[in-house]
């Protein structure tokens, strides 16, 4: 492994998990890349990184060790030379043709796609231009990449071909270990750590509102609501119990406009006070976390979000969606209340709880404020993300787990040939013990069976 790691991220630049995500590397003196999957601006919270974009209509802004690098050299004309692409030289315009030649000319020691959807299906169309020389690809599980999109028809087998070509994954929680396994995941498994890092829970205390979490008199809502969140349903909750609110006071964050505009019509009909609060720092949102006495996260698809984790270091006692991963961080009834998302009686019912019952508050943020100590801080997480891409980097492709299967799958392959019973692809799947190396490189044969 040479001094200078190099590692070309392939990521949402606009997005604040990338920025939280790069940040832990940000200080090692190591070589990072960004290539985005779409066309976007670069996050304000990036820092000391090489961004790469194929063209720009209006040079990104760039600051705090920020490099940018494109096909078109000067900050100015760019949207013409694109236009002139387009008709003279399509290729140049595909983004997939452009993470290839970024690869190849960058030629860093690790790829790391940051989520499926987006930056895996980019990052597998660049690798099959450069079936001969691709470097070793880190895939990163965003939450709802396999749970949620792994059950809809148009990205199963998408899904799989990512999963099997890779040679590492990682994911925030045991679900998505298994789900990964599921679609046909060989490689070697990373360190199950939330993607975005982990909290200076020095800072945090300091931001906690003084007292015990009972005596704090806000409800915080998530709220989103689109293809995922559900925040519309918690409306409908706090409408249902309003009569056990009186007294406290909601806060809505992260609201689009259907949503401020349901809050309203909420609060007039029930006289509880709710406030849409506006985009805000990081060291905002925990100073509100820490003021709250309980917060309701909802959405049909979730692994570890960032505000459930602010939460629990913050003493505000959970309220979450059952089809996040909140049951690896919290116990049901002791230190949260997990709920369905679409079911605003259950909701309400939880609310009401969180609202009466002091003892179960002040007990739950006393335990979760432990499991925050034990499981968010962020020098711990950052030295085992660094201790990743280390190992990563030294091992190489597949991993030390990947060279065993790999060597067990041609193994097997010759046994069938011995028997005499033709292939894989026979009338017989392959038994469980070894349906893990039914992925695309691995038993090109068996390619046609569905991982059970």
């Amino acid at each position: 492994m040479r001094k200078q790691l190099r590692v070309l991220f392939v990521a949402m630049a606009n997005s604040v998990h990338t920025a939280r995500c790069l940040e832990q590397l940000s200080r090692c003196g190591w070589d990072l890349q960004l290539f985005p999957v779409e066309d976007s601006g670069l996050h304000s919270e990036l820092r000391n990184v090489t961004f790469h974009e194929m063209w720009w209509r209006r040079r990104p802004r760039t600051g705090r060790g920020v490099t940018v690098r494109g096909s078109w050299p000067v900050p100015w004309g760019g949207g013409v030379a694109r236009r002139l692409a387009a008709r003279f030289f399509p290729s140049w315009l595909d983004r997939a043709w452009a993470l290839a030649s970024t690869i190849s000319r960058v030629r860093p020691d690790i790829v790391h796609s940051l989520e499926i959807q987006h930056a895996g299906y980019l990052t597998l169309a660049a690798r099959e231009l450069l079936p001969d020389a691709f470097p070793t690809w880190i895939v990163t599980n965003w939450g709802s990449d396999i749970y949620l999109f792994g059950r809809l028809a148009e990205h199963k087998e998408r899904i799989r071909a990512v999963m099997g070509s890779c040679d590492y994954y990682g994911c925030e929680c045991q679900r998505d270990v298994v789900l990964g396994r599921t679609f046909g995941f060989c490689g070697a498994l990373l360190p199950v750590l939330p993607n975005t890092g982990g909290f200076d829970l020095k800072r945090a205390w300091e931001l906690r509102e003084p007292g015990p979490s009972s005596a704090r008199r806000l409800i915080l809502l998530k709220g989103y609501q689109g293809w995922a969140g559900r925040a519309l349903f918690g409306l409908r909750a706090i409408r249902l119990c309003a009569h056990a609110l009186r007294g406290y006071r909601v806060a809505v964050y992260l609201a689009g406009e259907d949503v401020r505009i349901a809050a309203e019509l909420v609060r007039l009909s029930t006289g509880v006070p709710i406030d849409s609060v506006p985009a805000c720092s990081h060291e905002d949102m925990l100073r509100l976390q820490g003021m709250a006495r309980a917060s309701i996260g909802l959405s049909i698809s979730d692994a570890a979000s960032t505000s459930f984790l602010e939460a629990l270091g913050m003493g505000s006692f959970p309220i979450q969606s059952c089809t996040s991963c909140a049951d690896e961080w919290i116990e049901g009834g002791v230190t949260g209340l997990i709920v369905d998302p679409e079911d605003p009686e259950m909701i309400a019912q939880a609310i009401r709880r969180a609202v009466t019952d002091d003892e179960l508050v002040d007990r739950a943020a006393e335990l979760n404020w432990q499991t925050a100590v034990d499981r968010l801080d962020y020098g711990k997480i950052q030295q085992q993300v660094i201790e990743m891409y280390e190992r990563v980097a030294r091992e190489g492709p597949r991993g030390e787990v990947g060279t065993r299967l790999e060597r067990l799958g041609r193994g097997w392959r010759r046994l069938h040939r011995r028997r005499g019973d033709g292939s894989a692809g026979g009338d017989r799947a392959p038994g469980p013990s070894v349906r893990c190396l039914v992925v695309r490189g691995m038993v090109p044969e068996a390619r046609g069976f569905r991982v059970r």
